[in-house]
């Protein structure tokens, strides 16, 4: 047994002045700061902040490194999951920021990706549960987290651990590059008919007003039914621990599908709330907290009063409503309103313009994108079905229960 400050090199970064942050768009070196730590991987996307690049030589203490080990220090337990992360190729050049600590195994000592399991393996968890303070702000220490203890084994034992449970990583990996592709494969389709009204056929078709004969104009709340959530109560027992899904804005997916939720309803759970039973296929919006993610529900699901479920009012394919949805949610995030916080309520449909074809073509859309739509499906499942694997396989590998000659690497998964 040993302490996690014993054997590694831990860093909590700078506190770089908000003042001096570049726009997301300007040339500079990103800064990793505790909202671009996810739960196993690093988010950029509409959360980066920069720092002037002539700077950067000068930081060389923060600079980040291909496979550093981020937890985030501040709301490190989010929804269940701890905020750790790893940093890839492509995340790099990054900067460290304050209230975010990476570690680095000490040579000799421990390798920086066995670290990397160690952080992920339920009893590090349990640790960072039973250390974690402050009632606005839930936060850890560096000192708390150095003290953690776990059984290390030595280099040899660690590297086969580590080759064991990466090749569920990287399966995963490779799938989720996959899922990348055929999301923007489908993007780009949309906007292809849609956007620059290059459809099949548009040739023969007149556009008046930017708008091809025969389409309909107006707003999102026109042409769609916005159905409402609702939650039972949490303190009775019976409503929860079931098998229907509860699709809430911290189980929003960073893909097109939802496949898994934090909560499951029993059947006398669903009739105690407002939400009906939806649909496979049908579309979520976030209108509260993680406001304006959009998915696709993967199996029939209920959802909570902070989402909204889309249907269509006329006879057109769900595919197109989701494409057309997730092309538009910028938009809705910037028509978001509240006084606490930003909220999409029922009247942001309102103000959303919606151009509905052709039914005949939103189905042809619908066909054509729909395989693409499965296969990122099958993917997915794959992956939950990878992680579920590696997970069982984890805290018995890290004790020492388990010995990693007898298990046998995957490298296809059934779903």
């Amino acid at each position: 047994m040993t302490q996690l400050g014993d054997v590694t090199d831990m860093l909590v970064g700078f506190a770089f002045k908000s003042a001096g942050f570049l726009d997301a768009d300007s040339d500079g070196v990103r800064l990793l700061r505790g909202d671009n730590v996810q739960q196993g991987y690093i988010r950029w996307g509409d959360k980066i902040k920069r720092w002037p690049s002539p700077e950067y030589d000068e930081l060389g203490r923060y600079h980040l490194a291909a496979n550093d080990v981020i937890l985030a220090m501040d709301r490190p337990i989010v929804g269940g999951g701890l905020k750790m992360a790893w940093i890839k190729p492509e995340d790099l050049p990054a900067l460290l920021v304050q209230r975010v600590c990476r570690l680095r195994g000490k040579p000799g000592s421990a390798l920086t990706s066995f670290i990397r399991y160690v952080l992920a393996a339920p009893d590090f968890s349990a640790h960072i549960h039973r250390i974690t303070t402050g009632a606005n702000i839930p936060h850890i220490s560096g000192k708390d987290i150095s003290a953690y203890e776990f059984y290390l084994p030595d280099l040899a034992e660690q590297a086969c651990i580590v080759e064991c449970l990466s090749a569920y990583d990287d399966l995963i990996a490779t799938n989720q590059r996959r899922i990348a592709l055929l999301e923007d494969a489908a993007r780009r389709l949309y906007r292809e008919w849609f956007v620059r009204l290059r459809f099949p056929g548009h040739e023969s078709l007149p556009v008046k007003d930017g708008v091809p004969e025969g389409w309909e104009q107006g707003s999102a709340h026109d042409f769609i039914s916005i159905l409402s959530g609702g939650t039972p109560k949490t303190g009775v027992e019976h409503y929860w621990g079931g098998d229907i899904p509860f699709f809430t804005p911290k189980d929003s997916p960073n893909a097109f599908y939802v496949v898994d939720t934090e909560k499951m309803l029993t059947e006398s759970g669903l009739s105690s709330c407002n939400s009906r039973l939806f649909a496979k296929n049908t579309t979520f919006i976030t209108a509260r907290g993680t406001v304006g993610k959009v998915a696709l529900a993967q199996k029939p699901m209920a959802m909570n009063q902070s989402c909204y479920a889309l249907a269509p009012k006329q006879d057109y394919d769900n595919l197109f409503l989701f494409a057309a949805i997730e092309d538009a949610v910028e938009h809705f995030k910037q028509v978001a309103v509240g006084g606490v916080f930003d909220a999409i309520v029922i009247d942001t449909f309102k103000v959303i313009p919606f151009v509905l074809p052709d039914a005949a073509l939103t189905r042809t859309f619908g066909n054509t994108v729909r395989p693409l739509f499965q296969q990122i499906e099958t993917l997915l499942l794959q992956n939950a079905k990878l992680a579920q694997s590696r997970d069982l396989l984890l805290p018995k590998l890290m004790s020492g229960q388990l010995n990693v000659s007898g298990i046998r690497l995957p490298d296809e998964v059934a779903v």
